[in-house]
């Protein structure tokens, strides 16, 4: 007798890879699909404290949360520079209790609603070879961009090739063996951990795993649309030929929850749909609603990117010398260090004072959308990326790690919708880039990011790329 499907979502436990997940465990929950969302403690306290991610999911009864515990004290910070904490943490606690819950646990096949596929971050792959072991299907689920994954995946050849670890300290030398990059990609443009002296450290050994495991799944689930990244998912596919494009994940799922009669009006506001683990601060879009059209630049770097007190103040001096109205996130723990008020130039104060919005964390679908940002000055992680380029906002990229180095040479020189300063801090190219973004090049991006931009809404309209892929992992998922 068949079994009733029951998909397995384990995100990997940072406000991105979690947000993303949650909007694809609601999609499939929608389609009919039984779904356990598996995630730390600390995250789910941290949802539980800012949003309303329990009544949402309480009108779907084919939905359920469990977590898992990370292996690190509840006053850990989990922040970007002990990242790798959190994955020593993880290695050590939570993948025997997975393995625990998968083979004998509350998942296994003798439990009362056993798993039929796993669809962990393309990140876990200690998951595959539990999945393996109990004879269940996974498909990985990468929250990376493509062009950043694909870069993973090559890294065994380029480590054959000798073009990894770096031979000099030239960062403009040109990558040969990233097909399909060879253009445009130098050694600068690869993920940060590429530029490590030696290939014996965990990162790297983290990275060469994803890259065994992510092959041998059942399927991969990226978040983008075809048209955007075809360049490189026709190479990509030579690896792992079941792709799922269903991205931008964020305009999918809202264009099929507007449609759906089982989700209230009321919440169908984007607003309403938050999966922040920071508190937003809403009152900076009555702050927008004054100022002039694609006048305002927005500055975050993200969940986890930090920047030195000294990066901290070029930025500063380089946003108010521009004369451009900024709304600036200045995330807890986002600076390095610490500073005396007495410290602030009075022209730093004045300018803020009379242009700037500064606060911790906002809503920022809602302000990308907003008619007044002209320009995005990111961290280029993927979600921000694909965001912008949804809304047709240009890009000024400051990338720190990850996939983001990968990122922002593609924003800047593959689909031209924005300024890559990475590895860059100065107050004067801060301010040209702003200056460029919102008036002497806005007509350049702007028509850039309008092509992408329709591109990506065709691919999420009725028998676009990305819905007929949702449809077919929907399938997969049925059927397997």
């Amino acid at each position: 007798m068949p079994r009733t499907p029951h998909a397995l979502i384990f995100p990997l436990p940072m406000q991105g890879p979690v947000s993303c997940m949650l909007r694809l465990a609601e999609l499939l929950c929608i389609s009919g699909i039984p779904v356990t969302f598996l995630t730390t403690d600390h995250i789910h306290r941290t949802l539980l404290r800012h949003t309303n991610v329990l009544t949402r999911f309480s009108r779907y009864n084919n939905f359920r949360f469990r977590t898992i515990s990370d292996g690190l004290p509840d006053d850990h910070p989990r922040s970007g520079e002990r990242i790798m904490e959190v994955f020593e943490g993880m290695k050590r606690v939570t993948e025997p209790v997975f393995r625990e819950m998968m083979v004998s646990g509350c998942f296994s096949t003798e439990s009362d609603f056993p798993v039929t596929v796993v669809i962990p971050d393309g990140v876990f792959s200690f998951a595959l070879g539990v999945a393996e072991e109990v004879k269940v299907p996974l498909i990985f689920y990468d929250t990376v961009s493509p062009s950043a994954l694909w870069t993973y995946l090559c890294l065994p050849k380029l480590i054959e090739a000798g073009e990894v670890p770096f031979n000099g300290k030239d960062l403009d030398v040109m990558i040969k063996n990233v097909p399909g990059t060879e253009t445009f990609l130098r050694r600068r443009d690869l993920p940060s951990f590429y530029r490590l002296d030696d290939l014996d450290n965990p990162v790297t050994e983290i990275i060469l795993k994803e890259a065994r495991c992510v092959p041998r799944a059942h399927g991969l689930i990226l978040n983008t649309f075809q048209a955007l990244d075809e360049p490189v998912l026709v190479h990509m596919r030579t690896l792992c030929p079941n792709i799922y494009c269903i991205g931008p994940i964020h305009t999918l799922y809202k264009s099929r929850l507007n449609k759906e009669p089982v989700v209230p009006t009321a919440q169908k506001s984007q607003l309403n749909v938050s999966n922040s683990l920071w508190e937003e601060n809403i009152t900076c879009l009555s702050w927008l609603d004054r100022q002039v059209t694609r006048s305002v630049i927005y500055v975050s770097i993200g969940s986890m990117a930090t920047m030195t007190v000294d990066q901290f103040f070029e930025f500063w001096h380089g946003l108010v010398n521009s004369g451009k109205p900024f709304l600036w996130v200045q995330r807890p723990g986002s600076v390095r260090g610490s500073y005396d008020d007495d410290q602030v130039p009075k022209h730093l104060v004045d300018g803020t004072k009379q242009r700037g919005f500064i606060t911790t964390w906002v809503p920022q679908e809602a302000v990308l959308a907003h008619s007044a940002i002209g320009g995005f000055l990111t961290h280029s992680g993927w979600n921000s990326t694909i965001e912008s380029i949804m809304e047709g906002v240009p890009m000024i990229c400051w990338p720190q790690n990850v996939d983001q180095q990968v990122n922002s040479r593609f924003v800047s020189e593959v689909w031209k919708i924005g300024i890559d300063i990475k590895d860059t801090c100065d107050r004067v190219i801060v301010e040209k880039a702003v200056r460029d973004v919102i008036d002497v090049r806005r007509s350049e991006f702007t028509e850039s990011t309008r092509i992408l931009g329709e591109l990506g809404s065709q691919s999420v309209a009725e028998n676009g790329s990305s819905v007929l892929d949702l449809n077919r992992l929907i399938k997969t998922i049925s059927s397997l």
